[in-house]
């Protein structure tokens, strides 16, 4: 079987980045796909804190069919820690957007690679200033940039001030406390393997054993701490048989940031009996055409060190799509489940 390993890059030039390249990616603003119907403000909204949800990332991921020729998934989180908990997604929101190959905003030729990057295709509703979502609300003064909401006009503020109401073309410097660090995310087939690390954790506890046994183990200074952690773990978790399976099969590509394989299932982190158990039993229809969902790719830990936020904690983030991918116009919201590892309380 294989899955598809999705690695971060950062780009010499965001430029690449934009919709016309159709990218998948990190951080950064939406590289919006359906241009006309962007999701509203309320969309994106957290539903505790009431405020903007950040741009986390999207993945392009078409397939052959008529309406599939292009088709991406956003997914948003409230980066508050209020109102981030364990074991809920409540704070995030994931979308799909798709198109035919033949649309109103595309060209039907594979764009170009070569030379110097095309600008993005422009999108006829005005864009947010801060994080590049959909922005009904123009500056009062100057009228000449919008935003999605008093938030974000206020942290664009400092920025905007020096040249409101001037001609020429706005600062476009990224908020750190809205939009994360960018990087593209580019894919890779791996073969799932199997061999030497298939050997069991009982037989691998063995080996070390009858090393002690024998007293060639030495005082361990000279054992790396990779190997180290091939028999002990280095987390609380490393009891948990989920989490060694885990650890075995990212243990070749550490720096996967995303696992894509739709249809298939995830990589948990951790034992879903004692965290997502009842969520995966009870997942709710495709609200566009009533039809089940299926586990189509997640996020990684591994994406956290690169979002320098150190608020943001999660183990998995598991994203389930329309399994027929059904026709949709705009945009349509997917279901997203978060696994965290959460420590026993000792007794």
């Amino acid at each position: 079987m294989e899955i598809d390993l999705g690695f971060a890059e950062k780009s010499d030039d965001g430029a690449w980045l934009s919709n016309r390249y159709f990218p998948s990616k990190l951080g950064g603003q939406p590289a919006w796909l359906e241009l006309e119907a962007l999701p509203p403000t309320s969309q994106l909204q957290c539903s505790k804190c009431q405020a903007p949800k950040s741009f986390l990332a999207q993945l392009y991921a078409p397939f052959d069919d008529e309406f599939n020729f292009h088709r991406s998934i956003y997914v948003f989180l409230c980066r508050n820690p209020d109102c981030q908990e364990a074991q809920s997604a409540g704070n995030f929101t994931v979308l799909r957007s798709q198109l035919p190959r033949k649309n109103k905003f595309f060209s039907e030729e594979e764009p170009s690679d070569v030379g110097e990057p095309l600008p993005a295709v422009p999108c006829p509703k005005k864009l947010c200033a801060a994080c590049g979502c959909h922005a009904p609300h123009a500056c009062s003064k100057c009228k000449a940039i919008h935003y999605c909401s008093s938030d974000h006009q206020r942290a664009h503020w400092p920025q905007h001030k020096p040249n409101c109401g001037a001609p020429g073309a706005a600062t476009v410097n990224p908020l750190t406390q809205i939009v994360f660090p960018e990087f593209e995310i580019v894919m890779d087939s791996n073969p799932v393997e199997s061999g030497e690390d298939d050997k069991n954790d009982e037989a691998r506890l063995a080996e070390f054993q009858e090393l002690e046994a024998s007293g060639k183990t030495g005082d361990l200074s000279n054992v790396s701490e990779a190997e180290m952690d091939k028999y002990f773990g280095n987390s609380a978790a490393a009891d948990d048989k989920t989490f060694r399976q885990f650890k075995k099969q990212t243990a070749t590509e550490p720096d996967q940031i995303v696992r894509y394989k739709r249809g298939g299932q995830p990589l948990w982190i951790t034992n879903t009996a004692k965290t997502v158990e009842d969520q995966l039993k009870k997942l709710p229809n495709c609200t566009g055409c009533g039809g089940s969902r299926q586990f189509e790719f997640q996020i990684m830990p591994q994406a956290l060190t690169l979002l320098e936020d150190e608020n943001l904690d999660w183990g998995v983030l598991a994203v389930y799509t329309c399994a027929k991918s059904c026709p949709i116009d705009g945009y349509v919201e997917e279901l997203l489940i978060k696994q965290d590892i959460v420590e026993e309380e000792q007794s």
